[in-house]
């Protein structure tokens, strides 16, 4: 009853609109108290929270990212690729799809690439005949590559709550990625077969293709280095996430000369502000986690799901409906820092690898971005488009059973997730 109690508590504050890092925290604090246990507990664990390395890359990746963001670099993206690829049936698609496949690379943020790539690929896809509500689904799931696509700032908070290798969990991320990219462009040809009235564009010329390409080409040497630095160990996360925003400020501010101080400003402002909402709700998370753990209430709930859930697949079906219907309410962050402390000590019982299971539970966070009403894509795009809640949820239906798609894939194949990182 207690357990019940709590989460009946957590969720009312949740949805009367209370700061879910005030909830978190103002609950651990009472559980605390009322549990006859030292209130010092409180700040010993914002603290432990806030002592972590790995958790310094959440700020320098947020950098790079609205740096990119403020220099234009989405633009050069998209019409580098658009030069390559427009000519397809739904070629501005595939572009939308593969623009945001690029900067999800750079940027590990879900928001900050929907925005982006937004920017530019709406008026141009709206202007050559593309159906708002489809245009709006393309950027809306797009822009979920940001927290699958390594780096990811989620899978970083994902591997300090469970003490696993932000390393792996990236390697993790690409297969499913890929797949995930693969099955959203193969729907939006098929879809652009079946809409005679888009405006087919015309291939274009090497010259264009060519000069295109040089603009976009610094942005993809810098997310090469970037990945290939963290996969061949040449560098932490949190040193590349440093070296990012480095090659970030030499890309725009010297190589393409788009970077103006006041941009550099703006994005600096932006990152900071997004960085003390994260690492509240991380320190919130940490003082409710020290609580119920003192309740037992991660035990309790473990073992009635391993008394009542014998199999690994039954587990899992249980997760993703609990996840998709808990995403309706609940932002992403919010939803891992209150789930996986609850979830984390079933896995082990089960024979769950926590490594899978991180990318199964980020692709079903990505699912909770693009969900009305609280899906924060949705209103990132909407906004960027001016289009209507509507509009943007009609159009990410086909996307979201994509993405579900993917998860029953990984489900049944682990090692399309798996295979990176216990084999490189």
């Amino acid at each position: 009853m207690i357990t019940v109690g709590i989460l009946v508590a957590l969720f009312v504050l949740l949805l009367l609109g209370i700061p879910v890092a005030f909830v978190l925290g103002g609950m651990g604090v009472m559980l605390l108290a009322l549990g006859g246990f030292s209130p010092l507990m409180a700040p010993a664990g914002l603290l432990s929270a806030m002592d972590s390395f790995v958790l310094v890359a959440v700020p320098l990746f947020l950098l790079m990212a609205n740096v990119m963001l403020k220099g234009g670099v989405g633009r050069d993206l998209f019409a580098a690729l658009q030069a390559w690829v427009g000519h397809l049936p739904g070629g501005l698609a595939v572009a939308t799809i593969l623009s945001c496949g690029v900067f999800a690379a750079i940027s590990g943020s879900s928001v900050a690439t929907a925005a982006t790539i937004g920017t530019v690929a709406i008026p141009e896809m709206t202007a050559r005949g593309y159906p708002r509500h489809f245009t709006f689904g393309v950027l809306a799931a797009g822009g979920t590559l940001g927290i699958l696509i390594p780096p990811s700032l989620i899978m970083i908070i994902y591997g300090v709550i469970t003490e696993e290798s932000v390393l792996a969990l990236f390697m993790a991320g690409v297969g499913p990625g890929i797949m995930m990219i693969i099955l959203f462009i193969i729907y939006s040809i098929l879809y652009a077969r079946t809409q005679p009235s888009l405006e087919r564009i015309e291939k274009a010329s090497w010259e264009e293709r060519r000069r295109s390409g040089i603009r976009a080409l610094p942005t993809l040497i810098l997310a090469a280095v970037v990945i290939a630095g963290i996969y061949r160990g040449w560098y932490t996360p949190t040193e590349a996430a440093a070296i990012g925003f480095a090659g970030a400020l030499f890309v725009t501010g010297i190589v393409l000369r788009s970077l103006t101080l006041k941009a550099l400003w703006e994005a600096t402002v932006m990152s900071m502000r997004t960085t003390v909402a994260i690492l509240l709700i991380v320190a919130g998370a940490k003082i409710f986690g020290k609580a119920i753990a003192l309740y037992r209430i991660p035990q309790d709930v473990s073992s009635f799901i391993i008394d009542t859930i014998a199999s690994p697949s039954l587990f899992i079906g249980a997760v993703a409906i609990v996840l998709l219907i808990m995403g309706l309410v609940m932002e992403s962050l919010s939803l891992l820092l209150i789930m996986v402390p609850v979830l984390a000590g079933a896995m082990v019982p089960l024979g769950i690898d926590p490594i899978w299971f991180g990318v199964f539970f980020v692709i079903m966070v990505e699912c909770a971005l693009i969900t009305p009403p609280v899906g924060l894509n949705l209103y990132v795009i909407q906004a960027v488009g001016n289009g209507t809640l509507t509009e943007v949820s009609r159009g990410i239906l086909p996307f979201l059973a994509l993405m579900l798609l993917t998860v029953l894939a990984i489900t049944l194949m682990p090692a399309i997730a798996l295979w990176l990182p216990f084999h490189l």
